[in-house]
């Protein structure tokens, strides 16, 4: 099988310099959306048809892992037009599956059935009851059968009553496709060459047109603009949602959950309102993610609770430990089993081991930490001298005390203490008590200076 995906158009609607089949949904572009489902049915070829905003669309295709041609449209004179540039790339013993760049939410099982109905001689459409059909081409039937598409600027009255309209989907037969495109014409209301009008060809040359219907109408909306945008990403996260519940996770509010990559959730696993989850995300059993949390590329091991307002980007959590509120795990850190990471303290780069802590207000980077750590509040490694990174060891049973600096490169050693207030700047040996501070002083018989009056 052959697949073609059109992707050539500007979207003036959607009022932006990015092409519109490059504009993302669940975080992932239109595009990206089209080729991931069209792979997924195994394609000898695909070929996409770029136009506006070319470089970008090739950007996007060269960043694919498997090879996908492309071809250009310029200038763009309709579906049919848009077809004829991807002829050089197709097999023409087998058929041919045309999609379109900015319909994202088609599934893989309907374009099946679609492929299945047309099997290798015949023209299958995707078609589709609508209550509303303005504006799109209608299914033109005579005694059951396909017999032509009109588009709305072309029809008659009684043709503008008919709901059942074309989705634009098809497969053909690809040499059939080929003599079909030869022979259009761009004589009607647009001035453009009408794929749909290889239609009434087929039936012409006695091919039989046959059609399949999605599982709902929302497989073959399209985006012209930001509102249906908008309108189809509360969709796909509603699909995402309740396949979530269908698996046993616990949602507060199957509309207010985002996800934008893949979420993978074991047993028992509860979402509070408003989470993002961005990439790969793991959420072992067990797992809690509080409200208004973002996590990016993250594995979230069994029991953890993770308290709302918390970000996490490319961390691992270890079992049973506790994150948050308002805490932040950027890349590069890895917890152990039962670690806390209180409000408003920020990991980077960092392995803590089991049962350590640092509750609140301190900032741990470019560290490796061992068990049973206690990080004070305020306390921070200073990693940076302006150049270049350094790391700081914490070993086994340290306590860093409040406020503290440590100066990286610097060890703590096993079971040492650090006094409050200390900016260490050179090891610290282990199961000592270090303090670097000034010594307090009281003056005697000093006073508040007074503001003078003008």
């Amino acid at each position: 099988m052959n697949v073609v995906i059109l992707a050539a158009g500007m979207g003036k609607r959607m009022q932006s310099a990015l092409p519109k089949v490059l504009h993302p949904l669940a975080g992932k572009p239109l595009l990206s959306h089209v080729i991931d489902t069209a792979q997924g049915l195994s394609p000898g070829r695909l070929c996409v048809i770029y136009g506006h905003g070319g470089a970008a669309v090739l950007e996007l295709l060269s960043r694919r892992p498997e090879k996908v041609a492309a071809a250009l449209q310029e200038p763009q004179l309709g579906t049919g037009h848009a077809v004829m540039q991807a002829l050089p790339e197709l097999d023409e013993t087998v058929p041919t599956l045309i999609l379109y760049g900015d319909v994202p939410l088609t599934t893989a099982a309907s374009l099946q059935a679609l492929v299945d109905a047309a099997g290798s001689d015949k023209l299958a459409i995707l078609t589709v009851e609508q209550d509303d059909p303005f504006g799109l081409g209608r299914i033109v039937r005579e005694n059951g059968q396909i017999v032509r598409i009109v588009e709305q600027k072309d029809a008659t009255e009684a043709e503008r009553a008919i709901r059942e309209i074309n989705s634009g989907i098809m497969v053909a037969p690809t040499a059939k496709l080929k003599q079909w495109l030869a022979t259009l014409s761009n004589n009607n209301a647009q001035g453009e060459y009408y794929l749909t009008d290889i239609v009434a060809k087929a039936v012409a040359d006695g091919v039989a047109v046959v059609s399949a219907q999605p599982s709902a109408q929302w497989e073959v909306a399209g985006v012209n603009s930001k509102v249906q945008l908008a309108e189809l990403e509360r969709i796909h996260q509603g699909n995402i949602a309740h396949r979530l519940l269908e698996q046993g996770v616990t949602l507060l509010d199957p509309a207010r959950i985002d996800v934008r990559g893949e979420l993978v959730c074991g047993r028992d696993v509860t979402i509070d309102v408003g989470c993002v989850f961005e990439g790969k995300v793991e959420l072992a059993d067990g797992v809690s993610v509080g409200a208004h949390s973002v996590i990016v590329n993250a594995r979230i091991a069994a029991g953890a609770v993770i308290k709302p307002f918390c970000h996490i980007e490319e961390a691992v959590v270890g079992a049973a430990s506790i994150i948050g509120p308002y805490a932040r795990l950027r890349p590069g850190t890895e917890l152990a089993e039962d670690v806390h990471i209180g409000n408003f303290v920020e990991i980077k780069n960092s392995q803590i081991a089991a049962h350590s802590k640092a509750n609140h207000l301190a900032y741990v980077g470019d560290a490796t930490v061992g068990s049973r750590v206690n990080i004070g509040a305020g306390a921070i490694t200073c990693n940076y001298d302006g150049a270049n990174k350094f790391r700081t060891v914490i070993e086994d049973d340290a306590f860093i005390g409040s406020d503290s600096q440590l100066i990286a490169p610097v060890t703590v050693g096993a079971g040492a203490t650090i006094g409050p207030g200390t900016t260490l700047s050179r090891n610290a040996p282990a199961g000592k008590l270090t303090v670097s501070r000034a010594r307090q002083l009281t003056i005697e018989n000093w006073t508040r200076p007074v503001k003078i009056k003008k």
